[in-house]
């Protein structure tokens, strides 16, 4: 479940579960990247915790960057993220919001929801491979819409701004 760019990817067969795992670093702000550690912190041993572990894996091998200098290509938190499964040539569009912001009716999916997971970090014409129940779905990312400046504050840090 990671973007290729041309790095080395490997895939283990563990059935049920295919894993897929790419050395290639991500790319994310520095920002994102402190609410997405403070997220996980907070909520690893909770029911999503394979989602967090997995997620705190991408975060690993991440490449930080100072918001100012950030790239408007890469898919950060609460982008929108516009992506072509090839396999079926289905385009879809979703906001990559935090658990709490979520509402597939609306296209905004979970940073915790496997496919957020897989495409966060990545870069208009990246590759993305995504483990699901039926096999492995390959993305490639078309186009990203930055964040707007007032996107909204994870609920992990409300009570850190009532302080």
């Amino acid at each position: 479940m990671r973007c290729e760019r041309g790095g080395p990817l490997h895939v283990y067969n563990n059935p049920p579960e295919v894993i897929i795992m790419n050395h290639t670093p991500i790319y994310i702000s520095r920002d994102d990247y402190s609410k997405l550690r403070l997220l996980i912190a907070t909520a690893l041993y909770s029911r999503a915790s394979t989602a967090l572990a997995k997620l705190r894996d991408e975060l690993d091998r991440a490449a930080v960057i100072d918001p100012a200098a950030f790239p408007t290509d890469i898919v950060t938190m609460n982008s929108t993220v516009e992506f072509e499964d090839l396999g079926s040539h289905e385009i879809e569009e979703y906001t990559i919001t935090f658990p709490e912001n979520a509402e597939i009716e609306r296209r905004r999916i979970s940073i915790l929801a496997p496919i957020g997971t897989a495409l966060i970090g990545c870069r208009v014409g990246d590759l993305v491979k995504w483990s699901t129940p039926g096999g492995i779905r390959q993305l490639k990312v078309r186009r990203v819409t930055a964040a707007t400046p007032a996107a909204t504050v994870p609920a992990v840090f409300a009570s850190f701004a009532t302080a």
